[in-house]
C-alpha cells in the first residue's frame, strides 16, 4: 500500500517510474553520515522561511506527493530520492541536505519516510555522533515497524554558536520544524538519546514523557517492555530521574498539542551493536507496532 497521492487515476504506481529507487543499507548510510559530524564541522541556522519551506516539503511527502515535495525541497537545496533499504526491504523517501559534503555544511539533517505504508509515527535523533550510535538505534527502530518516519539532526550538538545546533533545545531549527509538522498531523514520536554511565549509576534506560504532565499508556508499555528485556529502567513520570527532557523543545510542542512523545536515554552498552541493542530494538518495537496499527 502506498500513501495517498502516489497512484495515478488508473491505480498504477506512477511514483515508481518518476522516482526510481536506489538500493542502500541504511545502517551504512547513517554510519557514514555520522562520521562526518563533529564539534568543528559548522552549522548554519535556518531562517523562518527555510524552516517553513522544509516543513511544507515534508508535509507534501507525508501526503504522498513525491513530485511536489521534490520541487519544494529542491528550492531549498535539499534532495529527495527513493531508496530501498537492504536491512528491511522497505521503500523510503530520503530528504537530505545538498551541503552535507561541502566545506561549510549547513547541517540541516535528514528525514526518511516509509513509502510502503501510511506514515503514523516517528523516531527522532537530535544528537547524532555526540550521543554515540543513537543514529544507528534510530535506523533499527525505523526498521522495526511499518509507517515510520526517521528524523536525524544534521550537525554535532556543539557545532553551532550559542547552542544553535543543539536541536533538542532549539525550536528555530529544521529538525524542530519537521517534528512540529509531525505533531501537527498528530503522529506520536520517540526521541532517542544517550547518557554516560556516571549520569545514572545502576540504570540502563531513563524513560520520560518530557514536558507532558501525565503519561499516556505508551510510556508504561515501553518501560515494561524494556524491563522485560532485562534492563533497569528509571521511569521519569513516577521516580526521581536525571535527564528527563523537561526542557526538550520537541517534547514541549508535543505536550502542548496533546500528542504522545517519549524522551528515552540509553546507556552506552545499549546503543552499541550486539545483543543489548537487539533487545532494545525488540522492546521499542512493541511500542511502534501499536502506533503502526493505530487509526
Amino acid at each position: 500500500m502506498y500513501p495517498p497521492g502516489t497512484r495515478d487515476h488508473d491505480g498504477t504506481d506512477d511514483d515508481r517510474t518518476r522516482h526510481p529507487a536506489t538500493e542502500v543499507d541504511l545502517t551504512a548510510e547513517m554510519t557514514a553520515f555520522a562520521a562526518r559530524l563533529g564539534p568543528g564541522t559548522g552549522y548554519r541556522p535556518p531562517t523562518a522561511a527555510d524552516r517553513a519551506g522544509v516543513a511544507e516539503g515534508v508535509g507534501l511527502l507525508l501526503d504522498g506527493d513525491l513530485t511536489g515535495a521534490s520541487r519544494r525541497l529542491a528550492a531549498l537545496d535539499l534532495t529527495l530520492r527513493t531508496i530501498v533499504d537492504r536491512g528491511s526491504g522497505r521503500r523510503y523517501a530520503e530528504v537530505a541536505d545538498r551541503t552535507e559534503r561541502a566545506a561549510s555544511p549547513r547541517g540541516w539533517g535528514r528525514v526518511y519516510v516509509d513509502l510502503d505504508e501510511r506514515p503514523r509515527w516517528s523516531v527522532q535523533v537530535p544528537h547524532p555522533a555526540s550521543d554515540q550510535h543513537t543514529e544507528l538505534l534510530g535506523v533499527r527502530v525505523l526498521r522495526g515497524s511499518p509507517g515510520g518516519v526517521l528524523v536525524v539532526a544534521g550537525a554535532h550538538r556543539q557545532a553551532g554558536e550559542d547552542g544553535s545546533a543543539d536541536v533538542a533545545h532549539q525550536p528555530r531549527s529544521v529538525f524542530h520544524a519537521v517534528c512540529a509538522e509531525l505533531v501537527r498531523r498528530r503522529m506520536p514520536g520517540i526521541q532517542v538519546h544517550g547518557f554516560a554511565r556516571a549520569s545514572a549509576p545502576g540504570r540502563d534506560v531513563i524513560a520520560s514523557v518530557s514536558a507532558a504532565e501525565t503519561p499516556g499508556p505508551e510510556a508504561p508499555l515501553l518501560a515494561d517492555a524494556l524491563r522485560d528485556q532485562g534492563f533497569r529502567v528509571c521511569r521519569g513520570w513516577r521516580e526521581k530521574c536525571p535527564l528527563t527532557g523537561r526542557t526538550n523543545a520537541q517534547g514541549r510542542t508535543a505536550a502542548e498539542a496533546g500528542v504522545p512523545f517519549l524522551h528515552v536515554e540509553f546507556a552506552p552498552a545499549l546503543r552499541a551493536a550486539g545483543a543489548p541493542n537487539d533487545r532494545v530494538t525488540a522492546a521499542v518495537t512493541e511500542l511502534t507496532r501499536v502506533w503502526a496499527a493505530g487509526d
